[in-house]
């Protein structure tokens, strides 16, 4: 399932399949087109000329030649007229006769580049709108595991989509920021983290009450290991496994591990993956952390922007992971280096 945005050189990549932003020839051209081709080799060429040819929005696929990747996978994407002649319903078709070539070559890993939005002129935003939206449906309908990038050449040409929110995440961190500089230096020392300051403020003396009720939670929760949580908050949740995973950005294999090791010891980004597939609150995910070893940091430019997204109730993982990659943090889910 997972979804990633990754910077790089599509035709370096280990998967496989990478997708060519092609034209009607399919015969070669600039950009990324003739990136690949020059990589794969004359014989790719030959390949493509018994192919006839591509409809804008449709694809076709040919081995990777000297490329690292088994396919390459063809597609070409429309020339951006202003919206108005069906460029939106091309392109989506771009992205889902690709992934259908994929799954049909039994490819569990796929690389796009951000088609139409060169020199088609496609507005990057809504390029990278439909990729995400088409993709990530794709995969929640697809029965097989597949692992799927969209791959940013350079990182300087990449432009956040909802730019709104982008601004209001980055006023945020650097108002948190802000606010433990002048912490710091009224008190000396401050927690690390909204687990560590809740702990400090526990301190206070509490009634009987609510100190049988936290008695209780003791002696319920105390022994779970992370594993054992977080099968708990699924089944409290009402997920099943596969819609839990799937929206955690985290693949089957990894969650069976999970599922059969009461002592696996995940990475902080599949915790938060979690987490953001649970819906869980800020008090929820510092403990699922805590579980696992790990807290939310105020020093940590990734970890505030998930803080940001938890308390504004935007568990939209795809969304996120595009403001984490424009601020140049690691993605949530479990990322599997290509």
């Amino acid at each position: 399932m997972p979804l990633f945005i990754i910077q790089g050189d599509i035709t370096r990549l280990k998967c496989d399949a990478i997708v060519n932003a092609a034209n009607n020839s399919l015969l070669g051209g600039g950009g990324v087109d003739g990136a690949i081709h020059r990589a794969a080799g004359p014989e790719l060429l030959e390949e493509c000329r018994n192919l006839h040819g591509c409809d804008t929005g449709d694809a076709k696929i040919t081995k990777g030649y000297k490329l690292d990747a088994k396919y390459v996978i063809h597609t070409v994407g429309p020339i951006w007229h202003g919206g108005g002649r069906g460029e939106e319903k091309l392109l989506r078709s771009c992205y889902r006769k690709s992934l259908e070539l994929a799954y049909s070559h039994k490819c569990e890993s796929v690389a796009f580049p951000m088609i139409s939005a060169g020199v088609y002129g496609y507005p990057f935003e809504d390029a990278m709108n439909v990729a995400v939206t088409e993709i990530t449906k794709f995969l929640t309908e697809s029965e097989e595991d597949m692992t799927v990038y969209i791959v940013i050449f350079n990182r300087r040409d990449y432009k956040p989509d909802r730019n709104r929110l982008f601004d209001e995440v980055n006023r945020y961190v650097k108002s948190r920021m802000v606010f433990k500089e002048n912490r710091l230096l009224a008190f000396g020392n401050a927690p690390a983290s909204a687990a560590a300051a809740k702990c400090a403020c526990n301190d206070a003396v509490v009634n009987e009450e609510a100190a049988g009720s936290v008695e209780d939670y003791v002696k319920s929760h105390i022994d779970e290991s992370f594993s054992q949580m977080l099968l708990r908050l699924i089944d409290e949740k009402g997920m099943t496994d596969v819609e839990c995973y799937k929206k955690a950005n985290v693949d089957r294999k990894l969650f069976s591990k999970i599922r059969s090791n009461p002592s696996y010891h995940p990475r902080k980004t599949t915790v938060l993956g979690f987490a953001i597939a649970l819906k869980l609150t800020l008090d929820e995910t510092d403990e699922l952390l805590m579980k696992a070893g790990y807290a939310l940091s105020d020093s940590n430019c990734g970890d505030l922007v998930v803080e940001y997204f938890i308390s504004n109730g935007n568990y939209d993982i795809n969304e996120l992971n595009e403001v984490l990659f424009a601020m140049d943090q690691e993605l949530i889910g479990e990322y599997y280096p290509v």
